[in-house]
């Protein structure tokens, strides 16, 4: 699969996995929603129940930028539709009340219903990707 397609699938998808690491190389993967500007992938923290307001994920992004993130496609009926692609780069924490954090927050009330009732006020992780690969079956 390129670049180009693996970007395109990624775009398409509702949802993806986050695999982040703390300084130890300790990992974390949680599901996240996003939103894509440019090369760049967004996701907020939102108001959904939480054990704790101090996340792994942006402990983690702050201490080893590195990440990747997953989404795929798995139909059980016909494994000639399966795919997943990633995209790995270097995340930032940005604080709810800058620019690029307002704004990455728009493209995800846009994308996402439930934010338009309940838009995230938390931080947003920006995550500046180098690299689309993926996979198909088909």
């Amino acid at each position: 699969m390129t670049p180009e397609a693996a970007r395109e699938r990624f775009a398409a998808a509702r949802v993806a996995r986050l695999a982040t690491a703390d300084a130890e190389g300790r990992p974390h993967l949680v599901p996240v929603v996003f939103a894509l500007a440019g090369e760049t992938l967004y996701s907020a923290v939102d108001a959904k129940p939480k054990r704790t307001d101090r996340l792994r994920r942006l402990a983690n992004a702050a201490a080893n930028p590195r990440v990747a993130l997953l989404a795929d496609h798995y139909d059980d009926a016909d494994w000639s539709a399966l795919w997943w692609v990633r995209a790995d780069g270097r995340a930032r924490v940005l604080a709810s009340e800058d620019e690029e954090a307002v704004h990455a927050v728009d493209r995800l009330v846009a994308r996402y219903a439930q934010y338009r009732t309940a838009r995230p006020q938390g931080p947003v992780l920006a995550v500046d990707v180098d690299r689309w690969s993926g996979w198909s079956a088909g």
